[in-house]
């Protein structure tokens, strides 16, 4: 769990490494006496000023542009200084230990992973999902990301729960003050039309929870494995996947030895395929430590590519891979060197035609690979065109999965009259609380403490 005190803290925000701009940071309660110390000026709040960043002796360590953000009109909501300086590592270090410096006094100390960005949380000046956006969009390897991680911080997925949740809070204030008043004898369910609202809120939760795992797909992306013999062509189909050479290939079975990871981007959707050895009996040494990370890196996939020689399919290795692999995760059996079949021997393109977890390809003249694609962007369940307007994570879908499992569970329950309004009421209570949870209306520490430590230090 990061620290949660009201210490000032600060921290070097930009990234590690050179560059022609560096920003110091510090939040606090209150920074006048902090800037009064390092400055000896008075510092117009949200206005730029040039002054000289000097050390305890007054030499300059550098000069640039200061800007003061008083609370709460700032990214923590508390008061926030900014040095933007040079940005060499040996400048920036010693601006930190300046800062550190001058503000012990008042118990500056160096901030902890992501503790700017919990306390804009804690402030409210950002929900739970806002604050996950800002790591979202630092991290974000795609366009298609950047754009759906923006709109996430903007608050347009909070929006939509938010706007949900408010509807299940009215059912359940219809249905709690009904409780309280037994001797009214109204039919809460006809009278207030409790039936069709709940459908209604089950529909639109439904359509977010698609939209969720969308942009789900577009931030996590899919993790495939290349398995298959020896001389099957693994290697090959990486390369041509990725379009360049990220792995050797030769006509020697077992040149692959080791994992070979690459990500690619397919509509947009992060796709991280793993090259990896030959799967066979071997006594080489090194070639059994090569096989045995293949089958850790299939017990741990999303989805296995099973790549085959058209020539001569093995389905008995295809036995053992579906054996090992995480529940629910597919096999899409790929046939490769199809250019390399006899005129008029058509067994695997007949097979394979109404087949949608094989297809035929070459890797060596691209036959047959925007098919491919097309078949991986659907075992990762997207749909092109329906793009999500924001980013979510595994924990908002389950979130929404859970808010629909309870929702259903008081449709059951409406089916009984006003018999059983009680567990009618309950079903919604912990509806709306799986739904707050995404927001951070309903959080544990242990889940704060998580996800903030998972960002980078000055964010």
């Amino acid at each position: 769990m990061i620290p949660r005190s009201n210490d000032p803290i600060t921290a070097i925000a930009t990234a590690p490494g050179k560059g022609g701009i560096g920003v110091v940071r510090i939040s606090g309660s209150n920074l006048d006496g902090i800037v009064a110390r390092l400055f000896n000026v008075s510092l117009k709040p949200r206005h730029a000023h040039y002054l000289s960043f000097d050390d305890a002796q007054g030499q300059a360590i550098d000069a640039g542009i200061v800007l003061y953000f008083k609370a709460p009109h700032s990214y923590t909501g508390e008061d926030v200084l900014e040095l933007q300086g040079h940005g060499g590592p040996a400048v920036l270090r010693r601006i930190l230990q300046r800062c550190l410096e001058a503000g012990r006094e008042w118990g500056v100390r160096h901030a902890e992973p992501g503790e700017f960005t919990q306390r804009a949380f804690l402030n409210d000046r950002l929900d739970l999902a806002q604050a996950e956006a800002v790591a979202d969009l630092i991290d974000a390897s795609s366009e298609a990301a950047a754009r759906s991680a923006m709109a996430s911080l903007s608050g347009a997925f909070s929006q939509e729960v938010t706007a949900l949740n408010e509807r299940i809070i009215h059912l359940r204030m219809l249905v709690e003050a009904t409780l309280d008043f037994p001797e009214e004898e109204i039919d809460f369910l006809e009278k207030y039309q409790a039936r069709p609202a709940l459908e209604a809120i089950i529909t639109d939760l439904q359509a977010i929870r698609r939209q969720a795992r969308q942009g789900m797909i577009l931030r996590e992306g899919l993790h495939v494995v290349l398995a298959g013999r020896p001389n099957v062509g693994k290697s090959s189909l990486l390369n041509a996947l990725a379009g360049d050479d990220v792995a050797i290939v030769t006509p020697i079975a077992g040149t692959t030895r080791d994992r070979v990871i690459q990500q690619i981007h397919l509509d947009g959707v992060p796709i991280h395929i793993v090259d990896t050895a030959g799967l066979r009996e071997t006594t080489d040494e090194v070639e059994s430590i090569g096989i045995a990370r293949t089958w850790a890196e299939i017990e741990r996939a999303d989805a296995v590519i099973h790549l085959q020689d058209a020539r001569e399919p093995d389905d008995q290795l295809a036995d053992e891979i579906t054996r090992r692999l995480p529940p629910r995760a597919p096999i899409l059996k790929v046939f490769n060197k199809a250019d390399l079949l006899e005129m008029g021997s058509d067994t695997i393109f007949s097979e394979t035609a109404s087949d949608p977890i094989s297809v035929p390809i070459s890797a060596k003249t691209g036959y047959n690979l925007d098919v491919l694609r097309k078949r991986l962007l659907d075992i990762a369940g997207w749909s092109p065109g329906a793009q999500s307007p924001w980013l979510a994570r595994e924990r908002h879908v389950r979130a929404l999965e859970a808010a629909e499992e309870h929702l259903a569970a008081a449709r059951i329950h409406a089916e009984h009259d006003d018999q059983v309004l009680d567990l009618f009421a309950e079903e919604l209570r912990l509806a709306h609380e799986e739904l707050g949870a995404i927001t951070g209306q309903f959080s544990s520490d242990d889940l704060l403490g998580e996800i903030f430590s998972s960002f980078c230090i000055g964010k």
